[in-house]
C-alpha cells in the first residue's frame, strides 16, 4: 500500500485508488494518479465530496495475494479499505484483451457482492485503440459483479495518448463526473 487512506471524516467519503499492474512505478499507475486526481478535484464541489485518494498499489501486495507473503495483515486492511462506501477508482493495463491476472487474483479475493456501497470506476491503458472496450466489457462488468455501482463508462488510455492523458482525462471527467457524483450522492442517501 502506497499512502494510507486518510482520516475518516464526515465531511467527505473515501477515494481509494487500486492499480493492477504487477510493475511498479508503472505508466500505469501515473495515469491513474491523474485520473484520480483530476476525478477528486472535479468532485469537491459535489453535494458528496470524497476525500484526497489514497493509493493500493497491487505489486507491492503481489506474495500476499498468492499466500507467500509475510505481511497477511496488510491484505486485509487494503480489502478492508476497498470495501468502504465510497468512490474506488481500478486501473489495469490490458494483458491479452483484458484486465491484469494480479488485479484478478485481487478481486478473486473479494466475497460476492464486497463491494456492495461502492462506487467504482474503471480505467485502463492499452497499446491498441482496438482494446479500448476492454475497460467496459472486461473491468466494468468485473466491478459490477462483486457489487459495486458502476454509473459511467470507464476512461481507456492509449500509450500513444500518455504524454497528453490530461487532455483525454478532462474529456472523460466532462461526461463521467456527473454521473459518478450522482452514483456518490445516492449511495450516501442524498440523490
Amino acid at each position: 500500500m502506497t499512502s494510507p487512506a486518510p482520516e475518516p471524516s464526515t465531511a467527505y467519503l473515501p477515494m481509494t485508488v487500486v492499480i493492477g499492474n504487477p510493475k511498479p512505478h508503472s505508466r500505469t499507475r501515473t495515469v491513474a494518479l491523474a485520473a484520480a486526481s483530476a476525478l477528486h478535484r472535479r468532485l469537491t464541489g459535489c453535494a458528496t465530496p470524497v476525500g484526497p485518494p489514497a493509493v493500493v498499489d497491487l505489486s507491492e501486495l503481489a506474495a500476499e495475494l498468492v499466500g507467500q507473503g509475510g505481511r497477511p495483515e496488510m491484505l486485509d486492511e487494503v480489502l478492508e479499505s476497498v470495501r468502504r462506501p465510497g468512490l474506488l477508482l481500478v486501473a489495469s493495463p490490458t494483458f491479452k484483451a483484458a484486465y491484469s491476472g494480479l488485479l484478478k487474483l485481487f478481486v478473486d479475493v473479494l466475497p460476492r457482492g464486497a463491494l456492495a456501497g461502492v462506487v467504482a470506476v474503471p480505467l485502463m491503458t492499452a497499446a491498441r485503440s482496438g482494446h479500448r472496450h476492454v475497460v467496459d466489457t472486461h473491468l466494468g462488468a468485473l466491478l459490477s459483479e462483486v457489487g459495486a455501482c458502476v454509473p459511467t463508462p470507464g476512461l481507456c488510455v492509449l500509450e500513444r495518448e500518455f504524454d497528453t492523458a490530461e487532455v483525454g482525462i478532462g474529456r472523460w471527467l466532462d461526461r463521467a463526473a456527473p454521473a459518478v457524483a450522482g452514483a456518490l450522492a445516492s449511495a450516501a442517501g442524498r440523490g
